[in-house]
């Protein structure tokens, strides 16, 4: 069974012949009198995942490179920006059958927790990364305002949440060049074949830059940005 492996977009050369993935259990066990033990379900903890990657360092003919060829070096500047910008980017594992038609795909927000480079002389000139991700979980800071009245005492109903500005924002990807609709719903949205959301989420954008130039309806030019259905 094929499968592709993207971390911010990037496709890398050589998919992981295997990789780890944990689904952390926060469950909780107590003992009840005349009852035993019994177990309190919890929602489940965020997912792990490691795998080993092989960076060549010279072009291999079962290597993917979409792109072009690229140097390890440029996979390891990759992973550098990714441990220090401080923010979660895209995990996917795409699963395709011998024909090369989808089968499902794993598609999560991720961060980059470790990453170790190993020298081994039975690797020549590649180079072999072990990576572990975690799975990011978008988070918000909830505030309770009060209105002091003049005894100093919070007022019958003038109590109420609101939520910070830090709740998520649109996802959003802006077009290279040789960027389809169909391959920018596969990289973001785990699945090529929805490209019509996509087109839907952004038929202004899309339709307001196509009128009147004769070309397909679903054409995309560098530089537009797209706003990814939720």
């Amino acid at each position: 069974m094929p499968y592709y492996l993207f971390l911010d977009e990037v496709q890398v050369p050589i998919p992981p012949s295997s990789l780890q993935m944990k689904v952390k259990n926060k469950n909780e066990t107590a003992t009840l009198i005349n009852e035993g033990e019994v177990n309190f379900l919890k929602t489940a903890g965020l997912t792990e995942l490691s795998f080993d990657l092989l960076l060549p360092k010279n072009r291999l003919p079962f290597a993917s490179y979409p792109d072009g060829f690229r140097e390890p070096r440029s996979y390891l500047d990759l992973l550098n920006r990714l441990k220090t910008q401080n923010l979660p980017f895209r995990f996917l594992l795409n699963r395709t059958d011998p024909a090369g038609m989808p089968i499902f795909a794993t598609n999560m927000r991720v961060s980059l927790e470790d990453y170790t480079i190993q020298e081994d002389a039975d690797n020549g000139m590649d180079v072999v990364v072990s990576v572990k991700l975690r799975q990011y979980r978008d988070f918000g800071t909830k505030f309770v305002e009060y209105v002091i009245n003049e005894k100093g005492e919070p007022e019958g109903n003038a109590t109420r949440d609101r939520e910070a500005d830090s709740a998520p924002k649109p996802e959003t990807r802006t077009v290279k060049k040789g960027d389809t609709l169909w391959l920018i719903a596969q990289a973001a949205m785990g699945d090529g074949n929805r490209y019509p959301e996509l087109y839907e989420a952004n038929k202004a954008v899309i339709d307001g830059k196509n009128r009147g130039t004769g070309n397909p309806r679903y054409t995309i030019y560098p530089g537009q940005v797209l706003t990814i259905p939720g």
